[in-house]
C-alpha cells in the first residue's frame, strides 16, 4: 500500500492511501482504490475496508454513485436489444425509459432509493393507464437488475414496490364493457356490407380474411402465397410484419407475438376462393408491370402494391376508419376487434375454449374467457327469452291468488 500526504484546495492536509483492488470479473483488470483521512492509519483502514467490500460482493458503490441512470438505461437497452426481441418491443421499452428519464435521468443509479422510485410510480398513475405504468416498472426492474449484474449497485429499488391501481369510475367500467371488444352479428354484417359497397382495392379480401380467420393485421400483411394451401383450405401463420415509419421498403418480417401464435388455420371455402381470384389478378398485374419496374420487389406477398412491396398494418387501420364512417357502428373499432369477434362467433357455435385459443393464437386465457363467458351467458339469457316467447301464453295463465 502506498501512502502520502496531500494538500487539498481548501489548504487542509490529508493522508491519501492507495492499493490495487480485486480484479474486475468481466475484464480481469485491477482498479486502484484510493481513500483519504486525517491520519495515515485511518486512510489505510478505509482502503482495506473498501477492498474487503469489493472482495466480499464485488460491488463498486462509488461507480454506482457516479453512473447516471440514463447511462445505465442506455447500456441495458443495448444488451436487451441483442436478445432477439422484436423491434416493436424495443421501441416500447425506449418509450418507457423516456418516461423514467423525466424523473431520474441525471440521478446516479446508486442513489435511487425504493421511496424515490415508489414516488415516481405514484406520480405516473393518474396520467397513464395501469398497463403503461406496469410496463415502466418492468423496464426499470430490468435496468436495475443489469446494474446489479454489473456490480455497481447492491439492491434493486423496484423490488416490493406497489404499482398503484386506479379506482375505476362508472364511465371507465362502461367503456370497458366486454361488448365493446367485439362486433355483434348485425354490426359485422353492416361493416362487411360497407366493405362490399364502398371498399377500395383489396378491402374485400383483407377484411373478410380478418373477420373469418382471427389473425392479427400484422400477420395478414406478412402472409406469402407459400403460406396458403388451396388444396387443404388452410393458412399457415408463422410471422408478422412490422413497419415503424410506414416506409414501404423498410419493413421487417419477425416471428409472431408468441410461440402459440404459430398456427395453421382452416378457412371457409368462400374466403379461399376470394384469395384464389385475388392471386390470379395479382399474377396478371405482375406480368403486365413487373418487368417495367426497375425495383420490383418479388417477395411473394399476398397483399402487396403493384411494385411488390407489402402494405403496412397502418394501411388496414386507415381503410377501416374510412369504412366505419359509412356505418352506424359507434364502437372504437380497430382491426384487432375482428379477433375478438372471431372468439364470440366460435363461442356462439359452442366450440371449446382450447380450439378457440388455437385459432386466434392466444396463450393467455384471460381475454378469451372474458368474451367466451360473456357470449355464453348471453346465450343462456336469450334461451330463457325464447322459452318465454314460445310458451308465454301458459305462463300468463298462472294465477298466484
Amino acid at each position: 500500500m502506498y501512502c502520502e500526504k496531500k494538500k487539498l484546495k481548501s489548504g487542509q492536509v490529508r493522508w491519501e492511501c492507495m492499493e490495487d483492488g480485486p480484479p474486475n470479473p468481466a475484464t480481469g483488470k485491477r482498479k486502484q482504490i484510493k481513500r483519504r483521512a486525517k491520519t495515515q492509519r485511518e486512510a489505510k483502514q478505509r482502503v482495506q475496508k473498501a477492498i474487503q467490500s469489493l472482495q466480499d460482493d464485488g460491488i463498486d458503490e462509488r461507480l454506482g454513485a457516479r453512473m447516471l441512470f440514463e447511462d445505465a438505461a442506455k447500456h441495458w437497452l443495448s444488451v436487451y436489444s441483442m436478445t432477439g426481441v422484436k423491434r416493436n418491443t424495443v421501441r416500447i421499452r425506449e418509450k418507457e425509459i423516456a418516461i423514467l428519464n423525466r424523473y431520474i435521468a441525471k440521478t446516479p443509479i446508486g442513489n435511487v432509493t425504493p421511496a424515490m422510485y415508489q414516488k415516481i410510480l405514484n406520480d405516473l398513475s393518474p396520467s397513464y393507464a395501469r398497463t403503461t405504468v406496469q410496463g415502466v416498472n418492468t423496464s426499470a426492474g430490468m435496468i436495475f437488475r443489469q446494474a446489479m449484474k454489473d456490480k455497481i449497485i447492491k439492491e434493486n429499488p423496484t423490488e416490493h414496490v406497489v404499482v398503484p391501481k386506479k379506482r375505476q369510475t362508472v364511465e371507465d367500467i362502461e367503456i370497458e364493457e366486454v361488448m365493446e371488444k367485439y362486433l355483434e352479428h348485425n354490426e359485422l354484417e353492416e361493416f362487411l356490407n360497407a366493405v362490399r359497397q364502398y371498399g377500395l382495392d383489396l378491402d374485400i379480401e383483407r377484411f373478410y380474411l380478418l373477420a373469418y380467420s382471427g389473425m392479427r393485421s400484422g400477420e395478414a400483411c406478412a402472409l406469402k402465397w407459400s403460406d396458403i394451401s388451396f388444396e387443404d383450405n388452410t393458412i399457415r401463420i408463422t410471422k408478422t410484419l412490422y413497419n415503424e415509419n410506414n416506409n414501404m421498403k423498410k419493413y421487417e418480417i419477425t416471428p409472431p407475438k408468441t410461440k402459440g401464435s404459430i398456427r395453421t388455420i382452416h378457412m371457409e371455402p368462400e374466403i379461399m376462393n376470394l384469395l384464389h381470384l385475388h392471386k390470379k389478378r395479382q399474377m396478371k398485374i405482375k406480368l403486365k408491370v413487373g418487368h417495367l419496374l426497375e425495383d420490383y420487389h418479388d417477395a411473394d406477398f399476398v397483399f402487396c402494391r403493384e411494385n411488390g412491396y407489402p402494405f403496412a398494418p397502418s394501411n388496414i387501420l386507415k381503410r377501416m376508419d374510412r369504412l366505419l364512417t359509412k356505418t352506424s357502428i359507434d364502437k372504437h373499432a380497430t382491426p384487432h376487434i375482428f379477433r375478438h369477434t372471431m372468439i364470440s362467433m366460435m363461442a356462439e357455435a359452442k366450440i371449446d375454449v382450447a380450439t378457440i385459443m388455437e385459432r386466434v393464437g392466444h396463450e393467455d386465457i384471460n381475454t378469451t374467457m372474458k368474451i367466451y363467458t360473456h357470449v355464453t351467458n348471453k346465450m343462456k339469457e336469450d334461451a330463457s327469452d325464447k322459452v318465454r316467447n314460445l310458451y308465454g301464453n301458459a305462463l300468463e295463465k298462472i294465477n298466484l291468488n
